[in-house]
C-alpha cells in the first residue's frame, strides 16, 4: 500500500527525526545501554582510536546526539585540544551540555545541520560521527560535508549499526528489531522513534557500499571493521591533499 503522505512505511521527514530526538532526550542514554547492554562505549572507543587523534588535535562529532563520542574524543585530544559537538536537536544539545558539566570536559556543543555544517573548509583533524549517519536525509551531502570541514590528511571517521548477515545473529537481531524494539516504543510512548529505528537501519548502505560512498566524498585508505558479531561497522578514511 501506499503511503498516502508520499514516505515508505517507517520513515520520517527531518523535521520530525528532530523533533522526536528532542522528544526522547531524556531517556536516550538509558534506551542505548540497555539496548547493547552497554557496549556502546566500547564501541565508540573504537571510533575514536581510529580518527587517530591526540593531544592538540581539534575535532568534530557530527550528530553528536548526548556527546558520549565527543567526550571520548575530548579525553585524547587533552586540554591543549578542541572537541565541538555538533547536532540539530536542541534537546539532545542540552542534556550533553548537562553532562560535560558532570564529567568536567571541555566540549563545546553548538547547533548544526549536518547537510549544512556551519565551519569553514580544513578547519578540523578529524570529524565522526556514531549512530547519526543513518539519519542524514542525503547520505552523500553529509559525508561530504564532514570530509570539507576537515583539513588535508584529516580522518573522517564513521560509527553505525549494520545488518548482519549470518546466523543465529542475523535471526536474533531480526527478532529484536522487528519485535522487541518496536514493543520498547509503544511502552515509552514513542512508536514513531522505535519503528523508525529498525527501518533506518535497514535502508543503511551495507560496508562495501558505505566504504565507495565515503571514498566518492573524497576519501582515500579507506577501512573499516565489522565487530559484534557483524552488527557494528566502523569506517574510516583519510582526506586527500
Amino acid at each position: 500500500m501506499t503511503n498516502p503522505g508520499g514516505r515508505a512505511p517507517g520513515t520520517l521527514e527531518e523535521p520530525q527525526v528532530r523533533a522526536m530526538f528532542d522528544r526522547i532526550a531524556s531517556f536516550y542514554d538509558v534506551m542505548n545501554s540497555v539496548m547493547t547492554a552497554g557496549l556502546h562505549h566500547r564501541w565508540r572507543a573504537r571510533a575514536a582510536d581510529l580518527a587517530r587523534v591526540g593531544p592538540g588535535d581539534r575535532v568534530l562529532d557530527v550528530a553528536t546526539g548526548t556527546g558520549d563520542l565527543a567526550f571520548e574524543l575530548a579525553r585524547r585530544v587533552g586540554p591543549r585540544g578542541e572537541v565541538v559537538g555538533s547536532d540539530f536537536a536542541r534537546e539532545m544539545l542540552a542534556r550533553a551540555r548537562d553532562k560535560a558539566r558532570d564529567a568536567e570536559l571541555g566540549v563545546r556543543f553548538e547547533w548544526g545541520n549536518a547537510l549544512e555544517l556551519p565551519y569553514p573548509e580544513d578547519g578540523f583533524d578529524a570529524a565522526t560521527v556514531a549512530f547519526g549517519a543513518r539519519n542524514f536525509s542525503d547520505l552523500d551531502r553529509g559525508l561530504a560535508e564532514m570530509v570539507r570541514v576537515v583539513r588535508p590528511g584529516g580522518r573522517v571517521v564513521v560509527l553505525e549499526i549494520t545488518t548482519p548477515t549470518r546466523p543465529p545473529l542475523s535471526t536474533f537481531y531480526g527478532l529484536w528489531f522487528d519485535r522487541v524494539v518496536p514493543l520498547i516504543g509503544r511502552i515509552t510512548g514513542e512508536t514513531d522513534a522505535y519503528t523508525y529505528l529498525p527501518n533506518s537501519v535497514k535502508r543503511f548502505p551495507a560496508p562495501p557500499a558505505l566504504a565507495a560512498a565515503m571514498a566518492a566524498a573524497g576519501l582515500g585508505e579507506l577501512q573499516y571493521v565489522v565487530t559484534a558479531g557483524g552488527i557494528i561497522a566502523i569506517h574510516a578514511g583519510t582526506k586527500g591533499a
